[in-house]
């Protein structure tokens, strides 16, 4: 090692090396105040974003060195290679790799909300990397204009590039609030950034109420800016976390992606459309492989990646009668189907890393975008001004040509004439002399003279315009709003990422209106709402309109008339009860089918829907009446089904092999009809059954045959008849009085009589005079039939052809036509 020891001057001290005096320095010191310099140059120098125009200085110099080398939108796409070599040879001394990265990122439909730059190429995807930068291309897009708009206008500050040799601007006009728009992602030392993208419309809404109201609070600002807006879709959950983000700066927001349940023919499937912010399909699909394959998921058969043209779409075949939304809610917990968006907002404003909440941003942005316009307008009429003087120079000049000419041809040269000029009588100034001097023949003609007026006239007018923004606080604000309104305008685009409840907040009933509302189900487990305005009103048997386009076999066979914040009990035929509000259920055309029920309510395999009834009838109607296949009957207060369990609640404690038939909403003082397979029908008063509890088995109600069922339970009503329809096609209307009432428990009387070729009951229900029923035949044709037209007869009657059938069919089900009426 080298010895660096001064020598001695006599003294007994060392003397001063030929270098330099050596300092000594505390190591600690030294180390902390390294550190804080290297720290703040990665800070401001290459990790976080300025608020002002939301770019870190490689994207800015990327933007800078495409405008400078003319790669804008009317021009052909040029080599990515070539634009990286410009920017790491005049701006950013860094390696190109990091160049080209952010270049194309800013190309990349999934990662920036608007992107900055058109893409020619493999610019990659959410799996794959981007082609090398020799084979890809790109220009500018339409929008990064807006970025460097005004740019020649002296709207922003230029600094030497680290080689001294160029300029560069430290910041871009951003002529739309970016930082919010496009988001922004970086590590620095010892902090990072994580800033969401989000809706150019509503952010520019938010920037407008701004700039009109500039003492609104985040709260006021959430009105316009509802949340973040993902290139790639998927749900956001709740809105709690999208509150702490905005009112504080951080936040957790749950993101999910979009699936749905769809049945097929052997089995169920989940597809999958969109996938969370960030999440590749790759990494979904290998999670879920692991899963399976340890054996911590259970129930998928398969997994196929069927995307194309730009469009996820991902395939779980599950196996058969496995439970779909059991395995979804997995999926949910388990994969990157849904993650978390740590929202830190965190950028440079005036230099220094700051935590923004929403109003912090926008009040930076905006007063950003007061500096260029007082910038630009000052630029505008300091030029305006220039004009003036030269025109007003030539207008003077007309009146004095003779004279002119005469000085002119008096001089020796160009500077003798300038000076003459100059000088008395004429007094002109060295600009509007050079003008006077280089003006044209041309220029004395009428003509040129009116043109000359009329640009006066405009200049005195844009001056004064230019001045009165420069004077008015309230008028720069209001170029501000109307720029940004004609980037909205040209830009704006529809919300990609909705923004639904999260089963953990509190606040859902504050964002939905309680609106009317008609809940519709078919008989396959097809459930969706309806507007109740979009249906209108009708008398009595009107034909209705056209509920929804549904499969062969497949009908309406629960309409519900409720409101957004109703409960709804959906009874299945396993004894079970599930609850949910109306506005739970998703909101669907007229015409459309609607969602399957089991991506609703966590249903087992062979489980189906009985029977839907509205929580409002609490009042009305104060207990439900049970009847099984095997006819148990009972009745338990409606109140006891009160409760918040989403997984379902026991409603009757069914037997080995027994299954619910139906559930009735009751007074305490009806008379019930049961009517089984065989046609025996029995009618007893609805307080020989006393109410019971939840859990509870019930009672017998009618007495069975061996081999026999219950098919149908249903209220007596003044104004109807029951209806029976056979499998083989036969049916009748009976009158209610030729039905006696006795004790429950009984086997009743004959309804219908049944021969061999007149088959069993498969369908008895309380018809009016005017109603219209469905009659399905097991091939899946479907007609539509007044009851009227079905011959009223006796008890012991053996009924009339209902529907005629072809080969071995029979009639597989039996409906009223609902329609929702007034």
């Amino acid at each position: 090692m080298t010895d660096v020891t001064p020598p001695d001057d006599g003294n007994g001290e060392g003397t001063a090396l030929g270098l330099g005096g050596i300092e000594p320095i505390e190591i600690q010191e030294e180390m902390e105040r390294s550190f804080l310099d290297y720290a703040m140059s990665v800070i401001v120098s290459r990790a976080l974003p300025d608020a002002r125009d939301g770019l870190k200085p490689v994207h800015r110099r990327i933007l800078w060195g495409m405008y400078d080398l003319r790669a804008l939108p009317d021009r052909p796409t040029m080599k990515c290679a070539r634009v990286t070599g410009e920017v790491m040879g005049k701006y950013h001394p860094h390696g190109d790799s990091s160049i080209y990265d952010a270049l194309v990122r800013m190309g990349q439909t999934f990662s920036l909300r608007h992107p900055l730059i058109h893409p020619k190429g493999n610019f990659g995807s959410l799996d794959d990397p981007p082609a090398a930068a020799r084979y890809t291309e790109c220009r500018l897009a339409p929008l990064a204009l807006e970025m460097l708009r005004d740019i020649d206008e002296n709207t922003v500050d230029f600094g030497e590039n680290y080689s001294g040799e160029f300029t560069e601007p430290l910041v871009l006009p951003s002529r739309f609030p970016n930082l919010l728009v496009n988001g922004s992602q970086g590590i620095a030392v010892g902090m990072a950034t994580n800033i969401p993208p989000h809706n150019l419309a509503e952010v520019i809404d938010a920037v407008d109420h701004l700039l009109a109201h500039p003492e609104a609070t985040s709260d006021d600002l959430m009105a316009f800016v509802k949340g973040p807006d993902f290139p790639t879709g998927a749900l956001i959950m709740g809105r709690q976390g999208i509150m702490d983000a905005y009112r504080t700066g951080r936040g957790s927001i749950k993101l999910r992606g979009k699936a749905e349940i769809e049945e097929g023919a052997r089995s169920d499937y989940i597809v999958i459309s969109e996938l969370p912010y960030q999440v590749s399909p790759n990494q979904f699909i290998v999670k879920v492989k692991e899963l399976v394959d340890n054996r911590e998921l259970e129930g998928i058969a398969e997994l196929n990646d069927e995307s194309a043209k730009g469009q996820l779409r991902l395939v779980l075949r599950l196996k058969r009668d496995a439970p779909a939304l059991v395995i979804l809610n997995n999926l949910y917990k388990r994969t990157p189907l849904q993650t978390n968006f740590s929202v830190n907002t965190v950028a440079l404003v005036d230099g220094i890393p700051r935590t923004l909440n929403l109003a912090d941003a926008l009040h930076a942005y905006i007063d950003h975008q007061k500096e260029v316009i007082r910038r630009r307008s000052q630029y505008r009429l300091d030029k305006a001004r220039e004009r003036a003087h030269i025109v007003e120079g030539l207008l003077k000049a007309l009146d004095l040509i003779d004279e002119i000419i005469a000085a002119i041809r008096a001089s020796d040269d160009k500077a003798a004439a300038r000076e003459a000029l100059m000088a008395d009588p004429f007094g002109f100034s060295y600009e509007q002399a050079e003008h006077i001097l280089d003006m044209t023949l041309a220029r004395l003609t009428r003509l040129g003279r009116s043109q000359l007026e009329e640009e006066m006239a405009q200049l005195r007018e844009t001056i004064a315009e230019l001045e009165a923004i420069l004077g008015d606080e309230v008028k720069l604000r209001a170029v501000i709003s109307e720029e940004m309104g004609e980037i909205k305008a040209a830009y704006a685009q529809p919300r990609r990422s909705q923004i639904t409840y999260d089963v953990g907040d509190i606040d859902i009933e504050d964002l939905i209106d309680d609106e009317d509302l008609v809940v519709t189900m078919s008989a396959k487990g097809y459930v969706k709402t309806v507007a109740a305005d979009t249906f209108r009103t009708q008398g009595r048997g009107g034909r209705g309109v056209a509920g929804a386009k549904l499969k062969d076999e497949d009908y309406v066979n629960h309409i519900i008339h409720t409101t957004a914040h109703a409960y709804l009990l959906f009874f299945s035929n396993r004894g079970r009860v599930y609850r949910l509000k109306a506005h739970e259920i998703p909101m669907k055309d007229r015409t459309a089918r609607g969602t399957a029920i089991v991506n609703l309510l966590p249903l087992q395999p062979g489980e189906t829907i009985q029977a839907i009834i509205d929580t409002r009838d609490y009042e009305t109607n104060r207990y439900l009446f049970f009847a099984t296949r095997k006819g148990q009957v009972k009745k338990t207060k409606f109140t006891e089904y009160d409760s918040s369990l989403r997984a379902g609640l026991i409603a009757i404690n069914l037997r080995d092999g027994d299954e619910l038939v139906r559930v009735i909403p009751t007074n305490g003082g009806e008379d019930i009809f049961m009517v089984s397979r065989s046609g025996m029908t029995i009618r007893f008063a609805e307080s020989d059954v006393r109410f019971m509890g939840r859990a509870a088995a019930g009672v017998r109600g009618m007495k069975l045959r061996e081999g026999d069922e219950v098919v149908s339970c249903d209220v007596a009503r003044d104004d109807a008849a029951i209806l029976i329809v056979t499998d083989a096609g036969y049916g009748k209307r009976t009158q209610l009085d030729r039905f006696n009432q006795q004790g429950r428990g009984g086997q009743g009387v004959r309804g219908i009589k049944l021969t061999a070729r007149k088959g069993f009951v498969v369908a008895a229900f309380m018809v009016g005079i005017d109603d219209d029923i469905f009659v399905i035949a097991s091939g899946g044709v479907v007609i539509r039939m007044p009851v009227r037209e079905i011959s009223s007869q006796g008890r012991d009657a053996t009924g009339v052809r209902v529907m005629n059938l072809d080969g071995d069919q029979t009639v597989a089900a039996v409906a009223p036509v609902l329609t929702v009426e007034d």
